[in-house]
């Protein structure tokens, strides 16, 4: 089964070329907010969610949400599982 791919918000943003601080204008949000989003997004107000495409240039379902420690570790998981 395929899966599809995600990334996290800092992936996305890092991919488009952006700062915190010019992302978080596009956003309409304080940088330290979206500091706080790229570590720990499952608290994005879904008004802020609906921007990522326009943004990023990236479908929203592409992005991971939740902790970024999650991600990695997830991320790790399936790679160990490929390995084996």
């Amino acid at each position: 089964m395929s899966q599809k791919i995600q990334i996290t918000l800092e992936a996305a943003r890092k991919n488009m070329g952006y700062t915190q601080e010019e992302a978080a204008k596009l956003f309409e949000v304080h940088y330290q907010t979206l500091a706080k989003w790229e570590k720990d997004n499952s608290h994005m107000s879904a008004s802020s969610i609906e921007k990522i495409p326009r943004i990023y240039h990236i479908p929203k379902e592409n992005i991971f949400f939740g902790p970024k420690n999650e991600f990695i570790r997830l991320k790790k998981e399936r790679r160990d599982d490929v390995l084996d």
